[in-house]
């Protein structure tokens, strides 16, 4: 596998980890007992941390990345394997 396939493949699971992680450890203000500003949506994260989320995004890519690019020299799991109803394959 090329080096640049890695890379776009890192991205990709980047942004995807990033999407999923965006709502954990985040709070309200009504949770964290602080003022709203008047307009504000009751849903607003009170504690967000960008630099927190790209960093777990980060690690979690890393780890799937490898996975896959492991999974993709060795292997383990095949197209065939997700095949898991229709027709018998030969």
């Amino acid at each position: 596998m090329e080096w640049t396939s890695i890379v776009a493949i890192f991205a990709l699971f980047w942004v995807v980890s990033a999407f999923v992680l965006l709502p954990f450890g985040v709070k309200t203000h009504e949770e964290v007992g602080m003022e709203k500003v008047p307009g504000q949506a009751d849903s607003a994260p009170a504690n967000f941390r960008p630099g927190l989320v790209a960093k777990r995004a980060s690690v979690l890519a890393i780890v799937l990345t490898t996975l896959y690019v492991l999974n993709y020299g060795y292997g383990w799991i095949s197209a065939e394997d997700l095949i898991f109803w229709g027709p018998e394959p030969r």
